[in-house]
């Protein structure tokens, strides 16, 4: 099986270029995709707790914690102790943080409106559903034991 012919190469590929698009618009702003995912994640007004940042962004704490801590510096979030959990941490948006979050908000919205313009409503609902499927896959694969030799293909040529 060639990589072209693997699903994986076109997801990845994909997300690439996304990625790299998102991350010279965030770099004419002096941040990045990233930072710019996080800012997404926490309320404007109520800020978010730090421990629902990482889960919603689909990241394990650890790596969310050197982040958080690089915009704090750069001014773009502060810390609050929660009002009602003396023991947590809010995160919230500064002037700053607020201004870069929008930037990403709008520019994934004007990267979907040309997807939409682009690929009709009835391929794009064909094409999440296809990515429903492929979550269940991943799913099915996290829990079970894969075998290996199920595949009559060559994959990648090994």
């Amino acid at each position: 099986m060639k990589r072209e012919d693997t699903v994986d190469y076109h997801i990845k590929s994909a997300w690439h270029a996304i990625s790299r698009m998102y991350n010279q618009k965030a770099a004419q702003e002096d941040f990045t995709t990233s930072i710019g995912f996080v800012l997404i994640n926490i309320n404007s007004k109520e800020g978010t707790p730090a421990t629902k940042i990482a889960p919603l962004m689909g990241l394990e704490a650890r790596s969310l914690t050197r982040m958080l801590k690089n915009m704090e510096e750069k001014g773009l979030i502060f810390k609050k102790p929660d009002p009602v959990d003396k023991r947590s941490v809010r995160i919230f948006l500064t002037p700053e943080g607020k201004r870069k979050k929008e930037i990403s908000v709008q520019t994934i919205k004007e990267f979907n409106l040309a997807v939409r313009e682009l690929v009709s409503e009835e391929e794009l609902e064909t094409f999440f559903g296809v990515f429903y499927k492929i979550n269940q896959v991943i799913e099915n694969f996290q829990s079970e034991t894969i075998n290996p030799n199920a595949y009559d293909n060559q994959l990648y040529g090994l």
